[in-house]
């Protein structure tokens, strides 16, 4: 991992956590811990909670009840600035500034910390090599990108400051499936590397899967199943994670 020293993982957890938009129920009562240096997918339904809870770990969103905790601690309004500076986040299509070049949405976080241009480019021009990156695509704006380099790009702003922890919400879900098999490929040689806390994000169990051991099925607010993936497939605990197994589309056979 170029760059910086490596940090410690974090370790997140929610605790009993209710969320509610008007009258709909997106959290109920949830209660999910992330050990350190694990990687972890949450997968489920459109509606599941899923996203619901990455937005409460990064405090984006704050429960109506029960609370998260970081490393421990209560994550509280005072505590969001420096856990934003600790945790990695990245969004389906990345979530760039059209206005900014590549290399001006990789060096937000990092003059806010203080950095000077030439660490930033330093920084920069490392992780580009290490995400496959074009260094020439930093000098480029998003619409100037492909959807897999834009990615890219929110990988590796996400990987500026060198975090502990890594969240990432359906961060390949836009993508042709050529350019999606290739960064999937990409993002677990990272996520093996890295050593840090991962959770990630996605509707495709066959992703989720491939990147992490640990796979939390959430429906309606609630965790359905908690486990491997040969636990889902073998042992599915109710009718609704059968089901979910059996709705992900295998190719046909080939006639014989």
């Amino acid at each position: 991992m170029p760059g910086p020293e490596a940090a410690a993982s974090v370790a997140f957890a929610i605790d009993h956590a209710s969320k509610h938009y008007g009258n709909v129920c997106a959290l109920d009562g949830l209660s999910l811990d992330f050990p350190t240096g694990t990687t972890t997918a949450l997968i489920g339904s459109s509606g599941s909670g899923k996203s619901t809870a990455l937005r409460l770990l990064l405090g984006l969103e704050w429960p109506d009840r029960g609370q998260v905790r970081i490393d421990g601690e209560v994550l509280r309004p005072a505590h969001v600035l420096a856990l934003r500076q600790r945790v990695g986040y990245v969004i389906q299509e990345g979530g760039l500034f059209p206005h900014l070049s590549a290399l001006g949405n990789l060096a937000l976080l990092p003059r806010h910390l203080g950095w000077d241009m030439a660490r930033i480019r330093a920084r920069a021009g490392a992780l580009a090599d290490f995400a496959h990156l074009p260094r020439a695509a930093l000098e480029r704006y998003p619409a100037e990108l492909s959807g897999g380099q834009r990615q890219r790009v929110a990988l590796i702003r996400a990987l500026m400051p060198d975090p502990d922890a890594l969240l990432l919400d359906e961060p390949l879900g836009a993508l042709d499936p050529i350019v999606r098999h290739e960064l999937q490929e990409e993002l677990k040689s990272i996520f093996d590397e890295l050593g840090k806390t991962v959770i990630l994000v996605t509707h495709d169990l066959a992703e989720a899967a491939w990147f992490a051991e640990r796979l939390v099925l959430m429906r309606r607010g609630k965790v359905v199943q908690d486990g491997r993936y040969e636990d889902l497939r073998d042992h599915p605990a109710d009718t609704f994670a059968e089901r979910f197994v059996k709705a992900q589309r295998r190719l046909p056979e080939a006639a014989r």
